[in-house]
C-alpha cells in the first residue's frame, strides 16, 4: 500500500508538472518569438503526460498499451512529416483522431458503468461523446474540403438549418433521457450517430473561406470533448489540458470572426464562399494592366519602401524561400522591406506566419494588419502574392458584396499595387476583386514561386 502510494504521488507529481508546461506551451505560442520554445515545452508536456500514466498501477497488461503506440508512432510519423501547404487539413485530421479518441472512450466508459451511472457522470459522458462525434466527422469534412476531395464551395439544400437543428435537438434529448434513466442503453447508440451525422452536416454548408476559423471552432470542440473525458477517467491532466484547448480555441475563433466582421452564426449558417454568376461572368470584360518580372524588378528596386502581402497562393506555389530571396536581394539594395499579415489568410489560424517562418523570415518584420494599414499611404510597391479576398476594397465600400464590412490590408492606398496572380480567378469568398482593375495595379500573371524567382534573378543581373 506504501508503495502504491508512493507511486500514485510521483504521478501526480509529473502531471503536475506536465500541467505548467502545458500552460507554458500555450502562453509562449502566442509570440513568433518564442513559438519554438512553446511547441518544445508542448511536446516535453505530453512525453511526460504519457510517462506518468504509463506508470499507472491499475494496467495490469502493457502488450496492447505498445501495439498502439508502435501504430500511433507509425501513423503519426509520415502525418507529420508532410509538406507546409498541406499543414491545414493534417491540423484537421489530427482534430480528427482526437476527437474519434474521446468519443472510443466515452462509449467504453458508459458500457463498462451502465446502469450503475451517477447523473453528473452520464450528463459528461454525454458531452463528451456528442462533442467527440461532430468533431470527428466534421474535422473529416473540413480535411476533405482542404484537400479539395470535397468541394469547397458550401453544399446547401432546402431547409438545412432546420435539419441540423432537429438532429441536436435529437441528441440532446437522448441525453437527458439517459441521464434520467441510465438503464436504456438502446439510447446511447442513437446519440454516437446522431452526432457523427450532425458533424457532417454542419461542415459541408461552410465554405473555404471559413475554414480558418471552422479549423479553431474544431479545436475548441475536441478540447472541451477532452476536458469532459477527463472528469469522466478522474483525470485532472485531461481537465486542464481539455480546458487550455477548448479555451484557446474559443478565444481564436471569436479573434477570426472579427477578423472578418462575423458572428459564429454567420460562420457556421451563412453558407459563405458561394460564387457571384453576375460577377464571375462579368469581370473578363475589364481591362487589366500587367508586368513581367524584369518590369517589376525595376519597380521594386526604385522603391524606399516594399510591404509584402502573402496568401495562399504563395503557400500553394510554396514560395516562401523564394520570398526570402527577394526580401534578401531587396533589403541589400537599401529597400526597406516589410511582410503585411491579416489574421485569416490563408486556410488556418496563422497560417503565413508559420510558412514565413519556415523561410527564416526574422520576426520583426512580420506586422499584423491593424499595425500596418495606417502605413500604406507611405508605400511604395504593396506585393500581393496570392492574398484575394483579404485585400478586396469591396469590403469597404460595396454594401452588396458578402464581404462587406471584413477588415481588410488596405494595400489599394500604397503608390504602387503589383498582384502575383496564376489567373484572375476569384478567391474563396467566390467574388470578383476591384483592386485589380486600379490604375496604380499591375498584375504579375504566374506561378508565385516561378515569378518570385524571376524577379530575384532580374535583381541579381541589375549589378
Amino acid at each position: 500500500m506504501t508503495e502504491f502510494a508512493g507511486s500514485q504521488y510521483l504521478i501526480e507529481i509529473v502531471y503536475l508538472i506536465a500541467s505548467a508546461l502545458f500552460i507554458l506551451s500555450l502562453k509562449w505560442m502566442s509570440s513568433p518569438a518564442t513559438a519554438r520554445h512553446g511547441i518544445l515545452a508542448g511536446e516535453i508536456g505530453m512525453v511526460l503526460a504519457i510517462a506518468g500514466t504509463l506508470l499507472n498501477r491499475g494496467i495490469v497488461d502493457y502488450k496492447w498499451i505498445i501495439i498502439g503506440l508502435v501504430l500511433g508512432s507509425g501513423i503519426g510519423i509520415p502525418l507529420g512529416m508532410v509538406q507546409m501547404t498541406a499543414v491545414p487539413q493534417r491540423t484537421a485530421l489530427s482534430h480528427a483522431f482526437g476527437a474519434l479518441c474521446v468519443t472510443l472512450v466515452g462509449t467504453a466508459e458508459f458500457y463498462l458503468r451502465s446502469p450503475n451511472v451517477p447523473k453528473f457522470m452520464m450528463s459528461v459522458l454525454s458531452m463528451e461523446v456528442i462533442l467527440g462525434g461532430l468533431t470527428f466527422t466534421g474535422s473529416l469534412m473540413a480535411a476533405g474540403k482542404l484537400q479539395e476531395i470535397l468541394p469547397q464551395r458550401p453544399i446547401t439544400y432546402k431547409g438545412q438549418n432546420l435539419v441540423n437543428f432537429l438532429l441536436f435537438v435529437v441528441a440532446i434529448g437522448s441525453a437527458v433521457y439517459l441521464v434520467l434513466n441510465p438503464g436504456a442503453k438502446v439510447f446511447f447508440p442513437v446519440i454516437v450517430g446522431v452526432s457523427l451525422i450532425f458533424g457532417v452536416l454542419l461542415v459541408i454548408p461552410i465554405g473555404g473561406a471559413d475554414m480558418p476559423t471552422v479549423i479553431s471552432l474544431l479545436n475548441s470542440y475536441a478540447g472541451l470533448s477532452a476536458a469532459a473525458m477527463g472528469f469522466v477517467l478522474n483525470s485532472k491532466l485531461l481537465i486542464i489540458a481539455g480546458a487550455l484547448d477548448g479555451s484557446s480555441g474559443l478565444i481564436l475563433s471569436i479573434i477570426m470572426s472579427k477578423a472578418m466582421n462575423r458572428s459564429f452564426t454567420n460562420v457556421l449558417f451563412g453558407a459563405f464562399g458561394q460564387v457571384q454568376a453576375s460577377v464571375a461572368a462579368g469581370q473578363e470584360a475589364k481591362p487589366v494592366r500587367s508586368a513581367t518580372a524584369e518590369e517589376a524588378a525595376a519597380i521594386l528596386s526604385a522603391a524606399n519602401k516594399v510591404v509584402i502581402v502573402p496568401g495562399y497562393g504563395m503557400a500553394v506555389a510554396q514560395a516562401q524561400h523564394k520570398v526570402r530571396e527577394l526580401y534578401d536581394a531587396l533589403t541589400k539594395k537599401g529597400v526597406e522591406v516589410r511582410f503585411a499579415i491579416h489574421p485569416v489568410a490563408g486556410r488556418m489560424p496563422g497560417h503565413m506566419n508559420v510558412l514565413l517562418a519556415e523561410a527564416d523570415i526574422p520576426y520583426d518584420r512580420l506586422i499584423e494588419m491593424d499595425e500596418i494599414n495606417g502605413d500604406f499611404p507611405q508605400t511604395d510597391v504593396a506585393l500581393v502574392i496570392g492574398a484575394n479576398d483579404v485585400t478586396n476594397p469591396a469590403a469597404r465600400t460595396d454594401q452588396s458584396s458578402p464581404i462587406f464590412g471584413m477588415p481588410i490590408l488596405d494595400v489599394d492606398k500604397a503608390h504602387t499595387v503589383m498582384v502575383i496572380k496564376r489567373s484572375m480567378n476569384p478567391g474563396f469568398a467566390g467574388i470578383d476583386n476591384p483592386l485589380y482593375y486600379l490604375e496604380n495595379t499591375l498584375m504579375l500573371f504566374g506561378d508565385a514561386k516561378q515569378f518570385v524567382g524571376g524577379i530575384v534573378r532580374e535583381l541579381a543581373g541589375g549589378h
